[in-house]
C-alpha cells in the first residue's frame, strides 16, 4: 500500500497484504501483515532446520 515503510532484513511472506509500517528484523504475513516473530542468529545462519547456507551464497 502507498505510504507503508518495510524495515531493513524483513521478511513478509508471499502474499501477504502490508497496510502498515513493518519494523525492522521480522517476519511478517497475512492480510493484513501482521509481525509473527523476530529473525534471530538461527534464522541468519540457516535457511530450513539445520541446512546451513553456504559462505559463497552470502557474498563472503
Amino acid at each position: 500500500m502507498p505510504g507503508v515503510t518495510i524495515g531493513n532484513n524483513t521478511v513478509i511472506g508471499a502474499g501477504s497484504i502490508v497496510t502498515k509500517d513493518i519494523p525492522p528484523d521480522v517476519v511478517a504475513v497475512g492480510n493484513p501483515c501482521k509481525v509473527m516473530r523476530k529473525i534471530n542468529e538461527h534464522d541468519r545462519k540457516y535457511y530450513y532446520k539445520d541446512r546451513i547456507i553456504k559462505p559463497e551464497y552470502l557474498g563472503q
